[in-house]
């Protein structure tokens, strides 16, 4: 029996798949119980049914890895799914009349995730990866998530500390907001080197049957960047694929929706 009072069997499973981030791919089976938090003996039964589900690996080193059967179910997402097979071949158009990274991703809670990702072979090196998890404050695709976020999560975000990763990061709350108003007036976010130094970012939105879903950009060097020629053709992705996203709402629904000025324009 696993005797901690108040935690179910569900959450110690859950806490040991959160024990995995970017920076710690691999674990000890000692590590991943102090990272979820769980007595070793605990932590040793539930990890070996993630392992004999194929949730986790073990390699050879006797650490602990995500499964591949984890990266099958999480690609049933639907959210990712649909959006992801739709923007694919308008990725990669823009991609081939840039030669510069494209990012695709969507709003979750207050942060962001980058659903998929084409990099440029000289193209800036990027911080980003496919289900990686960023702000909303500083790069061009979570800017544009912000600026059509519900008024509540828009509160949330900007009551918050503001992360600065480089000297030119928003971290001014009334500046933020500005700055999401622009946005929101001109159609697309332009993110100046708020990440990294030496990139640029430039985003525009994509609307579904419920307003936008999500955005897409170009992440381009900073010195060789020009976002008034860079943006119409961002939106115009945004809007190719937008259009694809109401045709698949249609079809799936069996009704027209009613399109937004926006979207007419």
């Amino acid at each position: 029996m696993d005797a901690q009072p108040g935690r179910s069997v569900t959450s110690k499973v859950l806490a040991l798949l959160d024990a995995f981030t970017p920076a710690t791919p691999a674990l000890t089976l000692t590590e991943l119980a102090r990272r979820a938090g769980l007595p070793l003996p605990t932590a040793h039964r539930r990890a070996a049914e993630l392992v004999a589900w194929g949730a986790l690996e073990r390699g050879d080193d006797g650490r602990y890895r995500i499964g591949l059967r984890l990266w099958e179910v999480g690609s049933l997402a639907p959210r990712g799914l649909g959006l992801r097979e739709l923007a694919l071949p308008i990725m990669e158009d823009l991609y081939e009349v840039t030669h510069e990274n494209v990012q695709l991703a969507v709003r979750q809670g207050l942060e962001l995730v980058f659903i998929e990702r084409i990099a440029g072979r000289h193209a800036v090196p990027v911080l980003t990866r496919v289900g990686g998890r960023f702000a909303l404050h500083a790069t061009g695709v979570g800017l544009v998530l912000l600026a059509y976020a519900p008024a509540e999560v828009q509160e949330q975000v900007l009551a918050a500390p503001l992360e600065r990763y480089t000297e030119l990061t928003i971290t001014d709350p009334r500046r933020l907001r500005r700055c999401l108003a622009e946005v929101r007036r001109v159609g697309y976010a332009v993110s100046d080197r708020q990440v990294t130094m030496d990139a640029l970012s430039v985003a525009a939105p994509i609307r579904g049957s419920d307003g936008v879903v999500a955005a897409i950009s170009l992440v381009v060097a900073h010195d060789r960047a020009d976002p008034l020629a860079l943006a119409p053709l961002v939106q115009a992705a945004g809007r190719v694929l937008s259009r694809a996203l109401g045709t698949s709402y249609r079809r799936s629904a069996g009704r027209v929706p009613s399109p937004t000025r926006s979207e007419t324009q």
